[in-house]
């Protein structure tokens, strides 16, 4: 009980919103690499043995990476439960074709190799390929409409209401971020593949990951200027931190440029976005070199400041609304109560290390090259 006097409401909101982003990180990083491996199988495997290399490359490990997904959504529910109903009921459509993606891709891996005719595997391979690329191009689409504002409101009552269609999620700027994500993913994933694979594959992961890579320094700069230009949302009149969890509460509006406000306030935040301009081309030169570890290390810290870069945009704002600014949500007043944050806090404490543990130890049983020689021999590889 002292603990849960000392974490006050308005810090456990702001260790959510942390969390929420380390979560979002670790999703990205994790399962961006098998999906942007995935994406990648048909350009760096062209015979059947090199596909299975690729596909080995992933297959023990890619189950655990979901983990990532569940933690995020559940602590969306559990921590911002109007966020959770908003998004999850407006996006519906596009979280209805990501989960065809994740729903196709376990059955691809586990039935492509039962048979041995090339249309059965082609087409297989060919799911894989494109639900890589159709969940990363949906996750960017996604976070593009978020820095836009959504097209929600609230009645008095609290119900929600959205005036959008799934068409109308589609606009240039988010189409932008989305290509942003593919090419974010696919730097990631040809890292991987260059981490885990040697000669022609290794060979061909590398020329791809360095386009991806130089692809996404490009695009996020654009994405950035862009970002600059457009309007983002705003408080009107401070707000109470530690008030009720009610929306319409407060007084917000629209402004030009206000999303690079933060950056205005605190210059040392600008080293978020750096990551996410620099470290892709650091990712191209360790692929280029074969300083693997390099490469991958520097893929995976570009996701992290590319995503966290949106966060730190948009804060305090977590869902803008395009309605009425006056309904957006925002990490004061879309939380759960002061004991929900708390409870989940402490469990979170107690089991994100015993994931965390697990999680390494399985990387760790895992390491090392996929051979083509020991795929064909069949030497301890189920894909």
């Amino acid at each position: 009980m002292i603990l849960h006097e000392l974490l006050s409401y308005d810090v456990l909101r702001v260790i959510w919103w942390l969390l929420l982003g380390i979560l979002l990180v670790g999703f990205a990083v994790t399962d961006g690499f098998d999906l942007g491996a995935a994406a990648l199988l048909r350009a760096t495997g062209k015979t059947d043995v090199e596909r299975r290399v690729v596909i080995n490359t992933i297959g023990p490990v890619w189950e655990g990476n979901q983990v990532w997904l569940i933690l995020g959504g559940g602590a969306i529910f559990a921590a911002w439960p109007q966020l959770y109903a908003i998004s999850f009921s407006g996006f519906y459509l596009a979280m209805f074709a990501v989960l065809v993606c994740l729903i196709l891709r376990p059955v691809a891996f586990k039935f492509r190799s039962k048979r041995e005719g090339t249309a059965w595997r082609n087409g297989w391979d060919w799911v894989l390929t494109l639900s890589g690329w159709g969940a990363a191009l949906v996750f960017g689409v996604a976070m593009g409409n978020v820095l836009l504002g959504v097209p929600f409101r609230l009645a008095p009552d609290m119900r929600i209401y959205w005036d959008g269609s799934f068409f109308d999620l589609f606009t240039p700027f988010a189409l932008l971020c989305g290509l942003v994500s593919l090419t974010m993913l696919l730097m990631h994933g040809a890292a991987w593949l260059v981490f885990k694979t040697e000669g022609t594959v290794q060979a061909r992961a590398t020329r791809w990951g360095m386009v991806a890579a130089v692809l996404t320094t490009l695009l996020y700069v654009i994405a950035g200027v862009w970002l600059a230009k457009l309007s983002g949302f705003v408080l009107t009149e401070a707000m109470s931190t530690t008030g009720p969890s009610n929306p319409m509460l407060k007084s917000a509006a629209v402004g030009q440029g206000a999303w690079l406000a933060n950056y205005a306030k605190q210059p040392a935040l600008w080293i978020v976005p750096a990551l996410g301009v620099l470290m892709p081309l650091l990712a191209a030169l360790g692929m280029k070199l074969r300083r693997e570890w390099l490469g991958l290390l520097s893929s995976g810290l570009a996701i992290a400041g590319i995503v966290l870069s949106v966060g730190v945009s948009m804060f305090p704002f977590i869902l803008p609304s395009s309605v009425n600014p006056q309904f957006s949500l925002m990490v004061w007043d879309a939380s759960s109560s002061h004991l929900t944050l708390f409870i989940m806090l402490v469990s979170t404490v107690i089991f994100l290390p015993i994931i965390l543990a697990y999680t390494s130890w399985v990387y760790h049983i895992m390491r090392g090259k996929v051979r083509v020689e020991a795929i064909s021999e069949g030497k301890g590889h189920a894909y």
